[in-house]
Order: C-alpha cells, then structure tokens, then sequence
C-alpha cells in the first residue's frame, strides 16, 4: 500500500452539550492539525497515488469552510454532537467524492501532541 500525507490547520469552537463531556458541555475552542492520508495499493499511471498539490488543495478547500467557525452555528450540524470522531468522518465525506475509485483517504484530526481521532472507510 502507498501513502501520500498532507497536513493543514484549522481553528474551530463548539460545545459538547451532554453531561457525559464534563466542562467540554461549554463553548470552547480548537486548534486541530488535520492530516489526510490518501491510500492506494499500486500507483497511477503518473507512478503517484495522488498529486501532492491536488491533495493540499483539496483539503484546504474542505477545511476554509470551517476555520474561525463555530460548529454549533452551522446549520449541517445542527442538533449533531461535533466530537473530532464526528468531525473527522464529516470531513472525509466532503474530500471522497474528488477521489478517484481506487484511492482510500484516512482523516486524522489531532487535539494536541497527546490526542487525535481519526476516521477512515
């Protein structure tokens, strides 16, 4: 399997509003580093599994519509519980279409140096 990694940040703010998120219940913000792998088993007939630069693009794309936002403000999460896991699986569903067949993407959204999620399908 090949692997191509790019990595951008975002600034985000939302609430977690269920008891079981403790003071996370309350508004509060994030600076996730958000990493997209994107996977193939053979490369392209270029011999890449995806153009580096198409790749940031497509990430960056993704996360402007996010950045300096509030979660709980957007009308696509409304009543949504936007934990990192959810907010990674949101992301990927917004990159996969712009993906040729064969190429599998993992979304990795890192809290800080000791936590992250991630999703992959």
């Amino acid at each position: 399997m090949y692997t191509v990694v790019v990595k951008n940040n975002i600034m985000i703010a939302h609430s977690l509003p269920d008891p079981f998120f403790g003071p996370a219940q309350n508004l509060h913000g994030l600076t996730l580093e958000v990493e997209a792998h994107f996977s193939r088993a053979e490369l392209n007939e270029k011999n890449v599994v995806i153009d580096i630069g198409y790749a940031s693009q497509l990430l960056t794309q993704v996360l402007d519509r996010f950045n300096y936002k509030n979660l709980d403000e957007l009308p696509e999460f409304e009543g949504q519980l936007t934990t990192v896991e959810f907010f990674a699986k949101h992301l990927h569903s917004l990159i996969t279409p712009s993906l040729e067949n064969d190429t599998k993407l993992k979304i990795v959204l890192h809290e800080s140096s000791d936590a992250f999620a991630a999703y992959e399908k």
